[in-house]
């Protein structure tokens, strides 16, 4: 296939779903790839599992893009994460729903999902090669006329490179973001898309886990919270908030309401702003409610020591050090806690923070914040209003969403609008 009808650059989750479509209206399709195997980010994410979606209702679904809301509305209502279940359970992979309305493949194995895309693209007719990376888009009287493409021969994609001209009359950009590089999402979308005049908005790790400032975070490493509450603080203002899981790292927090808060982190300290965490360990338990438990615990235990009267308020791994840092003599009986050294547990309980000094790189985010611009491109489409024949699809693109997957979702969608929109 020496001129096909449609090139398609990156094989995940958007560009071989792209194929799919595109080749299954008759398009000679041809998908390339830069890695020697298709779809290796798809192939962990999920921890190994691949989250495809998520059951929410489209009002629900949208409020967790948190960037291009708007825009990703027209591609869900083509392709809705409904859409995607079926499309999947057509082509022989059964799914299953989990807590919080996520959906993975019955296998339990994202290696499922990543075979029966390819094979499902292969069967329309659309090829794929790998070890393909593309040099230079051609274009002629402001359209799409081709690509200059570098092929290596060698897995581990090093050895001689041969140059090669294809010419097509349409092109889709699914090239994925820049976070987790050794994939091969290493942002080479962007620059192809400037040279074409589109702008991207600057490109930030999202869904990262973030760094505190002190020891604290790190002496409670391992320790995993449910059903919490965390606010992120900017200059000491809560900007955003989420309920949920977390977990306390070497390096500071991560976990699944850390992650969806870390966007409007990542953004205030690149802009130099103080960033703090402020935890809520019993968001179900108001200020006096807690007061008055934990002076009823003082007073019916008071002959235990303090160590052993907090295991019915706090982790156990988190009691050591919140005695360290309230200055509290662990042997201490209850009936000998003061009414100062009561608040500081309340405190703690109900308003723990940790400053925030910095956020991981784009090896550890599960996506990248910014992309492609996307006023420079037609939501129903996803065809460029720069250049005839290009499209985008993915990552890619200027949208970002909460885990649970809905990113995911977002690359089939806008995948599938643009397959189905090439000509």
């Amino acid at each position: 296939m020496k001129n096909p009808d449609v090139i398609i650059v990156g094989a995940g989750p958007a560009g071989l779903m792209a194929a799919v479509q595109s080749a299954g209206k008759g398009l000679r399709t041809i998908v390339l790839e830069k890695k020697h195997l298709p779809a290796r980010k798809l192939g962990i994410t999920g921890k190994g599992r691949c989250n495809l979606t998520n059951t929410a209702d489209p009002d629900l679904f949208l409020k967790k893009i948190r960037s291009g809301a708007t825009f990703i509305r027209f591609s869900l209502g083509r392709f809705s994460n409904h859409d995607l279940v079926d499309f999947f359970n057509g082509i022989g992979v059964e799914t299953v729903e989990e807590r919080g309305g996520r959906i993975f493949p019955a296998s339990q194995k994202a290696s499922t999902i990543v075979r029966a895309l390819i094979n499902q693209a292969r069967k329309q007719g659309a090829v794929i090669w790998t070890n393909s990376s593309v040099k230079e888009i051609l274009t002629v009287d402001g359209r799409v006329s081709g690509v200059v493409v570098l092929q290596s021969g060698n897995k581990d994609e090093s050895g001689p490179v041969r140059e090669e001209v294809l010419l097509t009359r349409n092109l889709i950009l699914a090239t994925g973001g820049a976070s987790y590089p050794a994939t091969g999402s290493t942002g080479d979308g962007y620059v192809l898309a400037k040279t074409l005049g589109h702008e991207v908005v600057p490109v930030r790790p999202a869904l990262v886990p973030l760094e505190t400032a002190d020891d604290l975070a790190p002496r409670m490493q391992g320790l995993s919270l449910r059903n919490v509450s965390a606010a992120i603080l900017v200059q000491n203002k809560k900007k955003d908030q989420e309920f949920g899981e977390m977990i306390f790292t070497h390096f500071g927090v991560s976990g699944p309401i850390v992650l969806s808060l870390s966007k409007t982190a990542v953004l205030a300290l690149d802009q130099g702003k103080d960033v703090s965490l402020l935890l809520d360990l019993k968001p179900a338990v108001s200020h006096a409610q807690l007061k008055s438990r934990i002076a009823r615990l003082m007073h019916e235990q008071g002959k235990k020591k303090i160590v052993n009267i907090l295991k019915e308020i706090l982790p156990v791994k988190m009691i050591s050090v919140f005695l360290h840092t309230a200055e509290i003599d662990p042997d201490k009986p209850g009936n000998l806690i003061t009414g100062p050294e009561q608040q500081k547990l309340r405190l703690w309980c109900k308003e723990l923070k940790l400053d925030i000094c910095g956020y991981r790189s784009f090896n550890e985010a599960i996506v990248t914040s910014g992309g492609v611009k996307l006023a420079q491109v037609n939501p129903r489409t996803m065809a460029s209003r720069l250049v005839d024949g290009l499209y985008f699809a993915g990552e890619v693109l200027d949208v970002d969403a909460d885990t649970g997957g809905y990113n995911l979702q977002a690359a089939f969608s806008t995948g599938w609008v643009a397959g189905n929109s090439v000509e």
